[in-house]
């Protein structure tokens, strides 16, 4: 529906002859901008997840591309043909005249003077058409059962501190875009007032920070895949603050401007989709939380350039523009350190929890182990002392019978046998490890001896 609408309110803009009804188209393209930024990131996240970094890199990179790039075909394609005559103040006077006259009696829209203006708009709303039948195409495709099914079951992941995190996360991109803007918009004006460089200079150092914002938007695609988010903004803070401070130092140095400028740039490119990739790692980020920080970040855009604009036309021989770019680097660089302990302190604090309760239980097996370890050895005492009264107890049965055997065979009045007999006594007496067995057979050998 964004889309649409801006593609209605491209079409209209050209024949726009009251300045009210092209404040309205014009707020119409910053609704459906607004709409279209929140919409995209939140739509990309639902759509990977945590895995949407490089997608996130590239939706900006193509917002930045465009910026660069738009204007600069729309010069050179469709750049309006002013005349070259001169003209006297009577002329001029006349001219505006007549037109105001002809403004009033004609009615709200209207064809164009210059056609190259219509085209040029024409073939912008042409495009932005084309892309909106593709994402109404998608929007009627249906999705199946088992796609619903999983998003549902989907766990969303909701962080301790997700109100406070927003709120960081809002200030965050109200400083970062606030100071984007800020530079991007005035470092021409900067150059040439403050400086002293040319015009040609001026936009020459323009062109060198969107352009090199532009290309390392393009290259963090392939950044994303291999660096975490958290580690990407924490090397953009450095090398805002770096570039900055550089820039604060040397501002009267043009080759010290040049160098710092497209730093500045490249460090600033990757701030903004870092930071919803980060957030989404430790909350899931649905509509209303994407509109609220995307809300700090337009904030940023409208309020701080109008506020330095002010600022600078009352101190023009302060750099004011390098130092609100220094004073947003230093608090970008204080509010992430803080967002990143309030993320994962809880999570921490449940690791350190998680590990307490694995070593209790471990504890607990081997204390349990070594239960069943004694239980085993004191099973293995009385086994063994059951064995011994056993045996004790068959020694004694076997003495008996030994014995009566022994009387039996001293009622013969043999000397031999006598004599036989108390040596095999006195052996099976002297030794208590001798069983009846071994008793036995050596009477049962003497018993064959007498027969």
């Amino acid at each position: 529906m964004s889309m649409l609408a801006t593609t209605v309110g491209l079409y209209l803009v050209p024949f726009c002859k009251v300045a009210v009804l092209l404040i309205v188209m014009m707020s119409v393209f910053g609704v459906s901008m607004g709409i279209l930024d929140t919409g995209g990131n939140v739509l990309i996240l639902a759509l990977w997840g945590d895995e949407g970094a490089p997608h996130l890199q590239a939706l900006h990179f193509c917002f930045a591309l465009g910026a660069f790039l738009a204007p600069l075909l729309a010069k050179l394609a469709w750049g309006t043909t002013a005349s070259s005559e001169n003209h006297t103040e009577a002329d001029l006077n006349h001219s505006a005249l007549s037109w105001s006259s002809e403004a009033d009696s004609e009615s709200l829209l209207g064809v164009p003077d210059n056609m190259n203006l219509l085209w040029a708009y024409a073939f912008i709303g042409t495009y932005i058409f084309v892309v909106f039948i593709l994402f109404f195409a998608l929007f009627l495709k249906k999705s199946s059962r088992q796609e619903k099914a999983k998003a549902c079951a989907q766990r969303s992941r909701r962080a301790k501190y997700h109100n406070i995190l927003l709120c960081l996360l809002f200030l965050f991109f109200f400083f970062y875009v606030g100071a984007e803007v800020t530079y991007g918009s005035y470092v021409f004006s900067f150059a040439t007032t403050h400086a002293g460089m040319k015009e040609s200079e001026a936009a020459g150092l323009n062109s060198i920070f969107w352009g090199s914002f532009a290309s390392c938007r393009g290259l963090a695609i392939f950044f994303a895949a291999c660096l975490q988010p958290g580690t990407m903004i924490v090397l953009s803070n450095i090398g805002t603050l770096a570039s900055s401070l550089f820039l604060v130092l040397f501002n009267k140095n043009p080759v010290c401007l040049w160098i710092a400028t497209s730093v500045y740039g490249a460090s600033m490119a990757t701030t903004f989709p870092s930071g919803v990739s980060w957030i989404e790692q430790y909350t899931t980020i649905h509509g209303k939380a994407a509109a609220f920080f995307v809300i700090g970040g337009s904030l940023g855009e409208m309020a701080i350039p109008a506020v330095i604009g002010i600022l600078q036309g009352q101190y023009p021989d302060l750099p004011v523009v390098l130092y609100t770019s220094l004073g947003s680097a230093i608090t970008t660089a204080i509010l992430f350190p803080v967002m990143y302990e309030l993320a994962t302190s809880p999570l921490r604090h449940q690791q350190k929890e998680h590990r307490k309760s694995e070593d209790h239980k471990a504890l607990l097996s081997s204390s349990g182990l070594h239960d069943c370890e004694e239980e085993g050895v004191e099973e293995d005492a009385e086994k063994w002392n059951e064995m011994d009264f056993e045996v004790v107890e068959m020694n004694d049965t076997m003495r008996n019978s030994v014995l009566e055997t022994s009387r039996n065979i001293l009622m013969e009045p043999t000397a031999e046998v006598s004599n036989q007999y108390h040596s095999n006594a006195f052996v099976f007496e002297s030794s208590s490890v001798n069983t009846g067995k071994s008793a036995v057979n050596h009477l049962a050998r003497h018993q064959d001896k007498r027969d």
